[in-house]
């Protein structure tokens, strides 16, 4: 299998399911060697490890739980672990942070350890993942960050998930700026409502599907292909003059 990421080597954080498993499987069509974290669902990382080999794709399921102390730590171990000769020199070319913690909270009912889960997976893991990473990048390497539209759209439910997403943000061009001379560029990208298992509460209820459905200008819900699609340009040589950007992928949601 050859594309335009031919040989490159990748690692998704949460890559066992939705966005994240597309963005997988697509850098796996496009011919790079994929390590897929995942903190829980050792199955669901394992079928997608080996649908991707079963495609002509090369791929290892990589376990690290993270918003825990060491997290950044336990996964760069684990991910030499489990490449094995797959990436002999440790190497890597593309980072995508996409694992992710989400909370429904409004501020009133929000409690000081949900926002603690939050921050710790979506805010410092990211940082210390990617701070780990910066010796084994390679110049002219790709670091992609997942964002959310919940970060710049006002949802009262989602005061803390989008201030984290906020952070993560602002992290982006912070990082951008400061890896600019090694020519590895650094961009978010900022979904809207995707169909993933994470919004089946949305699908089972037809009137808030209608709503959410109202507010894109595009018409439709996003799938996570469509995201996919956006990190795949961004990893390639094209997005080579891209960087410090958050990248709108939400299909002109709320404008």
């Amino acid at each position: 299998m050859s594309g335009p990421l031919q040989d490159k080597v990748a690692l998704v954080t949460g890559g066992s399911h939705g966005i994240g498993r597309a963005i997988s499987e697509r850098f796996a069509r496009d011919g790079a060697i994929v390590g897929l974290g995942f903190g829980h669902d050792e199955a669901a990382a394992r079928e997608a490890v080996e649908r991707i080999r079963e495609d002509g794709g090369r791929a290892f399921a990589v376990p690290a739980q993270l918003g825990s102390r060491g997290d950044a730590v336990r996964l760069w171990e684990a991910f030499d672990a489990a490449s094995g000769n797959q990436v002999p020199d440790g190497r890597l070319d593309i980072l995508v942070n996409n694992a992710a913690a989400g909370n429904f909270a409004r501020l009133a009912d929000l409690t000081e350890e949900d926002f603690d889960r939050l921050v710790a997976v979506n805010v410092r893991a990211p940082f210390f993942v990617t701070g780990l990473a910066l010796p084994r990048l390679r110049d002219g390497g790709r670091i992609v960050n997942i964002s959310s539209r919940a970060a710049t759209v006002a949802s009262p439910e989602l005061i803390a998930y989008g201030t984290t997403k906020g952070a993560l943000d602002t992290f982006t061009r912070h990082l951008a700026q400061d890896l600019g001379p090694r020519r590895i560029t650094v961009n978010a990208v900022s979904p809207g409502v995707v169909l993933t298992r994470n919004s089946d509460y949305l699908v089972a209820d037809p009137e808030l599907t209608a709503q959410a459905t109202a507010r894109v200008a595009l018409g439709r819900l996003g799938e996570s292909d469509d995201v996919a699609s956006i990190v795949a340009f961004l990893a390639s040589d094209d997005g080579r003059w891209v960087t410090g950007q958050v990248v709108d992928a939400s299909g002109g949601t709320a404008l």
